[in-house]
């Protein structure tokens, strides 16, 4: 017997702006989530008064003005701008590529000196007709010095690979900025919700029945049969118990450390992009909202392998992996009658949260058109 119109596995962004709107829209719902928390990896941690990501660093930000206007109208965003700042070999440089960063990198003063310099740079891979991996990808885009300091350490630790052993195609291009603007995004809109993400989601999931500490697969045979159609947010390969083969996926793991000093760093996200540190960032949360306690949280984040256990992060989109994922979109639609897929895990893609939003948002109006 049915109790639900939809069973929602997942608590993250996309089964809660999916559930919000089956809500909104007369329907009910049941959410579960394996873990102990809502919200997925946005859920912040309250820390003596910092609102500390869990889970990684998420800034909002979008061009889109209608999910801008969507997240708004369950909490009030503040006005932080994602301005990262890069460490290598004891040095410091501005993100993105922009006029700041080719001064700190060459000391050129005019956008006319950038652009000659950098030209001078690729220069000496033009013979690098066709890049055969990310290295001769980014040399003939940047040349060796952005190349050497910003990105190949990065990258290499972020993969777990060789920048030689990866494909060009993770770098089809490197946006520069002739311009002094530290903003790394170009979208219109941008911040943090005021009093942490978990406002967001609570809002969001307000009325709604929520039950965590729930592993949909341990509780299968009971669970699938409580609701009409079931919305999987998870990963699609353990859904189709892996039928088609494992995905790839890098994972990540966080050190967490509440320092009694009132600023650790002067920013919320500084980057080490050399191989001497073994984290590609250090995040220091109260910086997302402009703290003025006298004390700090920071977080290290390390790149970390895949293996279960372990929070999924990044697909690894290459060939071999887009085509097992093809074999099990094939099997969804298979399922659609009873069974809808969504969100990163589900759909084996890195997705910004307003690509999410807006994705919830498309399926739930296509589910009821």
């Amino acid at each position: 017997m049915t109790n639900y119109d939809y069973l929602i596995v997942g608590a993250g962004l996309f089964g809660a702006v999916f559930a919000h709107e089956a809500k909104k829209a007369g329907k009910s719902c049941l959410v579960i989530d394996k873990r102990n928390h809502k919200g997925g990896n946005i859920f912040c941690e309250e820390v003596d008064g910092i609102h500390v990501h869990k889970y990684g660093a998420h800034i909002f930000h979008t061009d889109n003005k209608e999910v801008w206007n969507y997240v708004n109208s369950f909490v009030e965003f503040n006005r932080y701008t994602n301005s990262p700042v890069a460490y290598h070999n004891g040095k410091l440089y501005n993100l993105p590529f922009n006029m700041n960063t080719f001064y700190q990198l060459w000391g050129v003063t005019t956008p006319t000196e950038a652009k000659a310099k950098i030209e001078e740079q690729r220069a000496e891979y033009a013979h690098i007709t066709q890049p055969a991996n990310l290295e001769e990808q980014a040399l003939t885009l940047c040349g060796k010095d952005i190349y050497e300091r910003l990105i190949k350490g990065y990258t290499e630790k972020q993969w777990g690979r060789k920048a030689t052993e990866l494909p060009a195609f993770i770098i089809r291009r490197l946006p520069f900025r002739f311009t002094f603007d530290n903003n790394y995004f170009n979208d219109a809109y941008q911040g943090i919700p005021i009093g942490g993400y978990n406002a967001l989601t609570d809002a969001l999931l307000d009325g709604i029945e929520v039950r965590l500490n729930t592993d949909f697969f341990k509780e299968k045979a009971e669970l699938g049969h409580v609701a009409n159609k079931i919305l999987f947010t998870g990963c699609i390969d353990e859904f189709f118990g892996y039928r088609c083969g494992h995905l790839e996926y890098r994972s990540l793991r966080f050190e967490e450390k509440r320092l009694d000093i009132e600023n650790f760093q002067g920013n919320a996200v500084i980057n080490y992009t050399g191989t001497d540190v073994p984290y590609t960032r250090v995040i220091e949360h109260k910086h997302f909202e402009y703290g003025k306690q006298p004390h700090t949280v920071v977080t290290y984040e390390y790149p970390d392998s895949f293996a279960p256990g372990k929070e999924p992060y990044y697909p690894v989109n290459d060939s071999k992996n887009n085509s097992v994922y093809e074999e099990y979109r094939k099997l969804a639609r298979q399922h659609a009658a009873n069974t809808l897929f969504g969100g990163r895990l589900a759909q084996y893609t890195y997705s910004d949260m307003d690509d999410t939003v807006a994705s919830a948002l498309e399926l739930f109006k296509k589910e009821n058109s």
